[in-house]
């Protein structure tokens, strides 16, 4: 038995571990999914199906397989099979929904790929605000994405895990809004925010926006992230002479207990 208190990286997504305290088997993965994961990493035949793909580009995925340094990576291994298998599918003829679903896991990959470039540039020091800087956002923003906030309450790690509707039921509310559907907002809403929000609150609200900015034109790219317990959709709204940003809070019982437009900010 081994003393376990220092945080490792998880063995399959690189990620860093939640402190461990006490003795016992040193913890290698995050959860028993990316335990599986890397379970079926490890049983994954590592050569190109040559069926798959015609004998022009052996050469070139052997290369990708066999040049990349830094293999025993678990993420490098996520990248570059989810890469062999889209080019593979990419090179068949026509397109399926094997090449979706490979497209899809590349993607995939590539999301958990760059969780764990900024969790390592951390490590080794580089600030928020220079990782916001690469990646054209604020370090505000870059933090909510990659970062492993804790619970100041608790001193446990808190979840970042995002319910997978919330986006689109957060732009739903500002299309009701265009709409005049007001009786299905307010059905969304907590009982808080219902005592303070009606049918002619919002209603005016929505008017004075288009008296400032004009014809509404929909929506941007919603980013949905974890503050504390609630969910937070933060979603770019266009005007035709205006933008701005819209705000829709879910709490844990997934209500609406925010809803804010507020002018769109760098």
């Amino acid at each position: 038995m081994a003393d376990v208190a220092q945080p490792g990286t998880c063995g399959s997504c690189g990620r860093p571990l939640p402190p461990q305290q006490g003795t016992g088997r040193r913890r290698q993965y995050c959860d028993a999914r990316c335990r599986d994961r890397a379970r079926r990493e490890r049983a994954r035949p590592r050569r190109v199906n040559k069926v798959l793909t015609d004998g022009s580009r052996h050469e070139y995925l052997d290369a990708v397989d066999d040049g990349i340094p830094g293999r025993d990576d678990p993420v490098a291994d996520q990248v570059a099979d989810a890469a062999r298998r889209l080019v593979a599918e990419l090179n068949r003829t026509g397109s399926t929904r094997d090449t979706v679903a490979a497209a899809r896991d590349l993607s995939a990959a590539a999301d958990a790929a760059l969780q764990a470039a900024v969790d390592r540039a951390r490590a080794a020091g580089v600030s928020w605000r220079e990782v916001g800087d690469v990646l054209g956002t604020s370090r505000q923003a870059a933090f909510q994405r990659f970062g492993h906030p804790v619970d100041p309450r608790t001193g446990e790690p808190m979840s970042r895990d995002v319910p997978p509707d919330a986006a689109d039921r957060a732009v739903a509310v500002f299309t009701w809004h265009d709409e005049s559907r007001w009786e299905q907002i307010l059905a969304e809403l907590d009982e808080n925010l219902s005592r303070r929000l009606d049918a002619a609150v919002l209603a005016r609200g929505w008017a004075h926006m288009a008296g400032l900015f004009g014809r509404f034109e929909g929506t941007g790219e919603p980013f949905a992230h974890r503050a504390g317990d609630d969910v937070v959709v933060d979603i770019p709204l266009r005007w035709e002479a205006g933008e701005a940003r819209g705000i829709v809070r879910f709490n844990s019982d997934g209500q609406v207990a925010g809803l804010a437009i507020r002018p769109a900010g760098p």
